[in-house]
């Protein structure tokens, strides 16, 4: 896999995936376009949550929609790198048993994630969940 990431302007730059999708980032702290880092942490987010949705979908679990909400802590000197960060899963849909959704959260977080286990290496990464009914 490769990308690469090319200077606009200022500190704006355009990434380009191996796929040929484009993204703008600000090195500004997110003033113009996502940061970097933030890029990061919706990266462990969206990994995430593909593993979450095609667990519960193969366990059979009728979700009906998924939202990771990614909460982090960075060190105040540089290099400013994450410290912690929690992904909180809200699930909802019909009938989910709770003890699937737990253990595909988990699963995701310590098995499956490619960003978060890198991620883990070097930050306290932590899960937790909420179930709705639809």
């Amino acid at each position: 896999m490769q990308s690469r990431v090319k200077w606009v302007e200022g500190m704006t730059f355009l990434g380009q995936s191996n796929s040929g999708h484009c993204i703008v980032m600000d090195g500004n702290s997110g003033e113009k376009a996502p940061s970097p880092m933030e890029m990061v942490l919706m990266a462990a987010g969206g990994c995430s949550s593909v593993d979450v949705v095609d667990g519960l979908k193969s366990a059979g679990q009728k979700i009906t929609a998924c939202e990771a909400l990614i909460s982090s802590v960075r060190r105040e000197q540089a290099p400013r790198i994450f410290i912690s960060a929690n992904l909180h899963f809200v699930v909802t849909g019909h009938d989910l048993d709770e003890g699937v959704v737990a253990k595909t959260v988990a699963d995701s977080l310590q098995k499956y994630c490619s960003v978060c286990l890198m991620l883990g290496e070097g930050v306290e990464m932590t899960h937790s969940y909420e179930v709705v009914k639809a």
